[in-house]
């Protein structure tokens, strides 16, 4: 049974929008969260906890990517997290630093 046409996005440009804010700002968010928790924790810990969790996460976004109206609100905000997630990271203190 196909799905009631009303409830399907309509514009070709708003779907293409949300498959790729779901593919794409999906990996980007998931793939920073982890590297902004890599870099206040034990990285090797979370390298080996990403294969799982990072997938997980990435699906659940992909998901959430179409229950937004517009695409570029989903963009928005996966560039806005993962904006942030890049500040933690760049500020984050050096828990290896090379010898001097």
């Amino acid at each position: 049974m196909p799905a009631n046409s009303k409830y399907l996005t309509q514009s070709k440009w708003q779907r293409f929008g949300k498959i790729t804010a779901g593919i794409l700002g999906g990996y980007l968010v998931a793939q920073t969260l982890h590297l902004a928790v890599a870099a206040y924790t034990n990285h090797v810990v979370v390298l080996i906890t990403s294969t799982f969790s990072l997938f997980i996460i990435w699906a659940a976004l992909l998901t959430c990517a179409f229950l937004a109206k517009k695409a570029w609100k989903i963009w928005g905000i996966y560039l806005g997290i993962c904006l942030i997630l890049s500040v933690l990271i760049y500020f984050a203190p050096p828990l290896h630093p090379l010898p001097a």
